[in-house]
């Protein structure tokens, strides 16, 4: 398998030398440019914070557009992966909401309160801090970006993987409405409204969009007949929008997100040890002694303030609020006994402010401004081991952690860009990074089976008393960036980058102080250097090629590992134990063969491998297990082939949409186990039809189309208190085929 690994990367890299040698020719050749560059459509992007055409911006990333995503039949953020070379979008283990974001090998593994992402998540320029209710629908959306590579310039910590930018519907201005309904496989029935409406004209108008998604489970929970792998979604958004002048405007949003979907159970991979219930014959099938019931709430509030200062500067006000609220229930186990449940309650709210200053003239532009941040992230969640706790004579046994982590952070940042020629181009930027954080968190153990709050909180204390922490730590980081761009011709930009982004420390917030006296005591940030060379392309009048080759050092991961703090009893540490080298490729092109005929090719490719992994032997002595670890969440290659092909009938346009998208073997955890994913092809097929009056579309997708099953997450653990092995994987969508009509005027 590495012999061919090192094959097909070989070959890439000719494949890419080949293309780059053909451009220069064609360019040594001086070409005419041709006004209309190609047949391909201008895609725009707002990447460094400004508006600008993909072809021209030194970074690398990929946008999907409303239109595209909609022939693609993409419908939730987590489809993107299959699209968007070296990145992963997962819903998070025992999750229907939660996302699991990895860029360049780069993510969250853990998705606790208190711990930070790799890869940001935006909606209109705003941070989401938690991943929780981030597996976001596509609704009312002008496109998506996924940024990749560190983003610490000009998107700040949290960014070290890179970022992903949900861009919502701009308003137009103008009377609209947009009406749409899906009904599909396994109960599907979506319905989508958005409108807009002037009320001053020119002056003010006023927006808003809902959608209610809802779907029966791919499976049931036996043991009760509900539904697993079920949906029940209710998103709204409201927009107004003021201009008082041309030079000045108001944009004010408020977005909610009631998710009641039910608990996800997972699939036994094995019989249990106390049940001996077998693996079912279906993926979706599970067992659940927890409630079914789930509720994720996030709403959120901005207004930007846009004000043109003159011809060539501009200023920009980004004030935001953002809550969310999570009841979520996980049996761990997967069995109808109560063995190994974790129920647990979260809830975060944060305030951001950004303040901004664009400049922009003829061979010159520059982006600054400083940024504010203050979060609180709470939850409480409980394990309960019914079945130890009856061993011992008592009713239950439930151990709960709980407490809160606040996050100051502000920061200043400036980027500019600037001609040295008609030919060359350098880039320039720096954040200076100011975060202070505080936690206070306790862990009890009791004789009772509980739910979190519902605490006999003096007999948890008679047990374990005094099992509580409060500490603070506070961190300082300044991260640049340096790159340089050539462009011969207005078809071809060669590009060089050096990127410095960070993730923030913490606190581990499954801290036991009786068992670990040292567990209040913050991780450090993890710190990323990555170079980056590439080049954007339009050889010919219908061919885009773009690619890039980067490499990272990624260093002071923060790794959860178990520790050895007494005979048989194990405890959960953060540390900055890890250090990776990560390298790799992408490459994304689009032929517009005819012109009905587009075909797109996008290649991804990491090597990826820890280079120090510190962990203490039973005895105590620090030793370095680099080659037992491997980077999670990150496939070798990732491979989309795709062609959209359009005709023209009497009564409308039709485009047809294929796609074949190939991941590599990936790892769950940072160690192998029988839960990893082998190599799997998705592949998706539809027909979209535009009717000739404008008004009318209709879609038939199918996804999926070959019903592959394919493992997105789980759990692997040894039987430990719980008496009961626990090897469960939850499973990406089955074949789903659904049909869309839609309105609009």
């Amino acid at each position: 398998m590495n012999t061919l690994h090192h094959k097909l990367g070989l070959i890439s890299a000719a494949v890419l030398s080949a293309i780059v040698s053909s451009t220069v020719q064609a360019n040594e050749t001086e070409q005419p440019i041709v006004e209309n560059k190609s047949k391909l459509e201008r895609i725009e992007v707002t990447a460094r914070r400004t508006v600008e055409n993909l072809q021209e911006v030194p970074v690398s990333l990929v946008s999907l557009g409303a239109t595209e995503m909609a022939e693609k039949g993409i419908t939730v953020i987590t489809d993107i992966q299959q699209y968007v070379p070296n990145t992963t979008l997962q819903v998070s283990r025992g999750s229907n909401s939660t996302l699991t974001a990895y860029i360049r090998g780069i993510g969250q593994q853990d998705p606790l309160w208190g711990y930070e992402p790799g890869v940001g998540i935006y909606i209109d320029d705003i941070y989401m801090a938690r991943p929780q209710g981030a597996v976001l629908d596509i609704f009312d959306v002008e496109r998506v970006e996924v940024l990749r590579g560190p983003q610490g310039t000009l998107y700040g910590k949290n960014t070290i993987g890179g970022a992903v930018k949900y861009v919502t519907k701009e308003m137009s201005g103008d009377a609209e409405f947009a009406a749409s309904a899906t009904v599909g496989n396994y109960g599907r029935k979506d319905i989508k409204l958005s409108g807009q409406l002037p009320i001053i004209e020119d002056k003010l108008y006023i927006g808003a969009a809902i959608a209610n998604l809802t779907r029966d489970g791919f499976g049931k929970f036996r043991n009760n007949d509900e539904d697993n792998y079920h949906k029940d979604v209710f998103a709204s958004r409201l927009k107004i929008a003021f201009r008082p002048t041309e030079d000045l405007s108001f944009k004010f949003s408020y977005d909610n997100t009631q998710d009641d979907s039910n608990a996800k159970g997972g699939y036994r991979m094995s019989p249990s040890r106390l049940t001996g219930q077998q693996p079912y014959d279906n993926v979706y099938d599970s067992d659940i002694s927890v409630p079914v019931e789930g509720m994720v709430e996030l709403s959120g509030m901005s207004l930007i303030i846009d004000w043109d200062l003159s011809d060539a500067l501009s200023f920009k006000s980004v004030t935001a609020k953002r809550e969310g609220d999570t009841l979520a229930s996980i049996d761990f186990d997967n069995t109808a006994l109560k063995s190994f449940d974790v129920p647990g309650i979260f809830d975060d709210e944060q305030f951001t402010q950004e303040f901004q200053l664009s400049y922009r003239v003829n061979g010159l532009s520059a982006v600054g401004g400083v940024y504010y941040y203050d979060g609180d992230a709470c939850g409480t969640f409980d394990v309960q081991l019914e079945v130890l706790g009856q061993i011992l004579g008592a009713p239950g046994l439930t151990s709960e952690n709980g407490g809160c982590t606040n996050t100051e952070s502000l920061s200043a940042y400036g980027q500019t860009s600037f001609d040295l020629d008609d030919h060359w181009s350098m880039t320039l930027g720096a954040r200076y990074t100011s975060d202070e954080k505080s936690a206070d968190g306790y862990k009890y153990t009791f004789y009772q089976t509980a739910f979190p709050g519902d605490v006999d909180k003096g007999l948890a204390m008679a047990i374990n008393p005094d099992n509580t922490f409060a500490n603070d730590e506070s961190w300082t980081h300044f991260s640049p960036r340096v790159g340089v761009e050539y462009k011969p011709n207005d078809n071809l930009m060669y590009y060089a980058s050096y990127t410095n982004g960070f993730k923030s420390g913490g606190f581990n917030m499954r801290a036991d102080i009786g068992a670990d006296p040292s567990a209040d005591q913050p991780y450090d940030p993890e710190i990323v250097d990555t170079i980056e060379l590439g080049f954007k392309s339009e050889p010919t009048v219908d061919l885009r090629v773009n690619a890039a080759i980067f490499s990272s050092d990624y260093s002071d991961m923060q790794v959860t590992v178990q520790r050895a703090v007494s005979e048989g009893q194990f405890v959960a540490r953060v540390l900055n134990a890890g250090e990776a080298k990560i390298k790799g490729l992408e490459f994304e092109s689009i032929y517009a063969a005819t012109d009905n005929l587009n075909i797109n090719l996008s290649i991804g490719y990491i090597d990826a491998e820890f280079v120090e992994f510190l962990d203490a032997s039973p005895t105590g002595e620090v030793i370095n297990k680099a080659d037992q670890y491997v980077v999670s969440n990150t496939p070798d290659w990732s491979i989309n082939l795709g062609a959209n092909y359009s005709f023209v009938a009497d009564i409308g346009d039709f485009v047809v949409n294929t796609s074949l998208a190939y991941r590599g073997d990936s790892h769950m955890y940072e160690t192998p186990s029988a839960i990893d994913q082998k190599a799997y092809t998705l592949v998706n097929a539809g027909v979209t039809f535009y009717h000739s009056d404008g008004h009318w579309t209709a879609a038939l997708k199918v996804n999926n189309v070959l019903d592959k099953e394919y493992r997105v997450a789980g759990y692997n653990f040894a039987p430990t208190l719980s008496l009961e092995e626990v090897l469960v994987g939850y499973y990406g969508d089955p074949q789903t085929v659904a049909f869309t009509l839609g309105y609009q005027f």
